[in-house]
């Protein structure tokens, strides 16, 4: 008997921002490099653009959205196309880059963006021997970037000083690095298709596959997620697309599925606080999407996002940068080869306007955990978290408010006035007339000496309202006699003219 797994996911949906609310007549760069070639911040996206006679990369507001002009300041100091861009998840100003000119550079962006091009960068780190093609920055020590080259050489660096820390040389071309959590591990896939664990600061490999991770020619990816686990896409043998999910401390296989047979590469994106991925394949127009549990078969298939248009390259944008009040939990820069950037947020509805804190716990802050001489000594620490509950409050457009109402269930009858104990029970109106300076007196003083009142029970008002009662009733008392005695006057003589026989 067939069933549908519980998920908080499933219904999660993409939806593409107006045009005028993504970039436009930006000229992405032609390398047939497996890049994303865009890398997103809360405060700026950049971009890898189509130059000659050198490799340059495009910086904008991340609100500067609309038609980019021509003329537009860019990132211009390597001497070869620019391969690899990624942005310091401590400081939004900070970017790295890599390039066929076998150099890695850092640059520090100005406050409010460009306004001129950029040629001298803050650090430049010179290793390799062959192009450079990817750098990543660790994601809870500061200043610490990876960078891998063509030469089949991983540098650990210290962009700080410029010091060279850890350099691994693995025995074939570099497809794909990724830290774990904490950064004291990262996996590694080669075009010798065999998947690696090494030590972020020896360099030693400390677990691989005795086999393939996939049996296909073309690039594998892998990202390192938690819990222990690696997460890889390949091809199988026959050109199927497929992936993988692996113990990382074993590197035993615990779930494989196939996709279908497009020729694209698959590029996961990892949300690591909801373990969602995301798989964004070169030259595909379907950004597919699962979750990750502890329950076979563990990588669960959610849903798709399918535009006309194919992907050239993407960026992603960090839970800083989200719009929480729309329950955004990934936003993606979709690279057109039109020139255009479609910008798709990826929601899950609620009906509630208040925070979700089930799709949003803490996520990454941009403060390093510790710095880089420290983790280097053997330091080992998380990523500082924060609550997005504070940017959701900040960016709400009034305070929440609470309106307190009197609840009418509050509101009990008054009790009515207990009679005075030497009262007798039948008493003539004179006695009562007697009485009632004496009891009205004493009321006041009796329902101070009693139990609490209720709200607005008022003992005076109550026995004023009584006496004027009394009056209005002994007035129509009167008027009543006084009526009934006119009425005796008349009859009376009528009944002696008929008793006498007289008449008029």
């Amino acid at each position: 008997m067939a069933f549908m797994r519980k998920s908080k996911f499933r219904h999660v949906f993409g939806k593409p921002l107006k045009k005028d609310d993504g970039y436009d007549n930006i000229r992405v760069t032609k390398n047939s490099w497996d890049s994303p070639f865009c890398s997103v911040n809360p405060k700026y996206i950049a971009i890898i653009t189509e130059v000659a006679g050198g490799g340059a990369f495009l910086v904008l507001p991340i609100k500067q959205t609309g038609r980019v002009e021509m003329n537009q300041p860019v990132v211009d100091g390597h001497k070869g196309p620019v391969l690899d861009i990624s942005f310091c998840p401590h400081n939004d100003d900070v970017i790295a880059s890599c390039s066929e000119d076998c150099t890695v550079k850092v640059w520090q962006i100005p406050e409010g963006g460009l306004t001129r091009n950029l040629t001298e960068p803050v650090v430049e780190l010179v290793s390799h021997i062959k192009r450079a093609c990817i750098v990543h920055w660790h994601p809870s020590a500061q200043n610490i970037l990876l960078s891998a080259g063509a030469d089949a050489k991983i540098c650990i660096w210290n962009v700080g000083t410029g010091e060279l820390y850890v350099e691994v040389n693995l025995p074939d071309l570099i497809y794909s690095v990724n830290f774990s959590y904490n950064g004291n591990r990262f996996v590694c896939t080669c075009k010798d298709k065999i998947l690696r664990v090494i030590d972020s600061r020896t360099g030693k490999v400390i677990k691989e596959t005795k086999e393939p991770c996939h049996q296909g020619s073309k690039p594998a990816q892998a990202l390192y997620l938690k819990n222990d686990k690696v997460f890889t896409t390949g091809f199988s043998r026959m050109s199927e697309r497929q992936y993988a999910l692996w113990d990382a401390n074993t590197l035993e296989q615990m779930s494989m599925d196939e996709i279908d047979q497009a020729n694209g590469v698959l590029m996961p994106v990892y949300d690591g606080d909801v373990e969602m991925i995301y798989l964004i394949g070169k030259g595909d127009s379907i950004i597919r999407y699962y979750e990750i549990t502890d329950e076979a078969p563990y990588v669960h298939y959610l849903s798709l996002y399918q535009s006309k248009d194919p992907t050239r390259g993407f960026g992603v944008m960090c839970k800083r940068g989200l719009n929480i009040n729309n329950c955004e939990i990934m936003r993606i820069y979709k690279l057109l080869n039109t020139g255009q950037v479609e910008v798709i947020p990826f929601t899950v509805p609620r009906k509630s306007e208040l925070f979700q804190d089930d799709i949003y716990p803490d996520t990454a802050s941009d403060q390093p955990a510790v710095s880089g001489e420290d983790w280097f000594r053997g330091v080992d620490a998380n990523p500082v978290l924060l609550s997005l509950k504070d940017m959701f409050a900040s960016e709400m457009k009034e305070p929440a408010k609470v309106v307190v109402k009197s609840n009418i269930l509050d509101k009990k009858v008054p009790a009515t006035p207990s009679r005075s104990v030497g009262a007798t029970p039948q008493a003539t109106p004179q006695a009562k007339s007697a009485v009632r300076p004496a009891s009205e007196a004493a009321a006041p003083a009796a329902a101070g000496a009693g139990t609490e009142l209720p709200p607005g029970f008022d003992p005076q008002g109550i026995l004023e309202d009584i006496r004027k009662l009394k009056l209005i009733v002994k007035a129509h008392e009167r008027r009543i006699k006084s009526l009934e005695e006119r009425v005796a006057q008349y009859e009376g003589p009528s009944t002696d003219e008929e008793g006498t026989g007289e008449t008029c």
